[in-house]
């Protein structure tokens, strides 16, 4: 699995279930907590997603704003979990 697929799906899933606009431009660096897109609670909802979809947990200590506030930030953090 590489970075653009993380990236893809995950730009998906916040876009259409978070947002609830599946045609939103989501930029790569754009701020989705500390810009207003979403909610810090949906971080947990990013945080079963990502669980779901690529078999990768991320403690709920580090499911935070400063660590996870752009898709950037978020494939990054996958990226270091997966095997390889």
């Amino acid at each position: 699995m590489n970075s653009q697929t993380i990236r893809k799906a995950l730009r998906d899933f916040i876009c259409t279930e978070l947002l609830r606009k599946p045609d939103y431009t989501l930029d790569d660096n754009e701020p989705l907590i500390t810009g207003g897109l979403i909610d810090s609670f949906s971080l947990a909802h990013i945080g079963v997603f990502i669980e779901d979809e690529f078999g990768v947990y991320i403690p709920d200590p580090d499911l935070t704003v400063t660590n996870m506030d752009t898709l950037n930030q978020m494939v990054d953090r996958i990226m270091l979990e997966l095997p390889g």
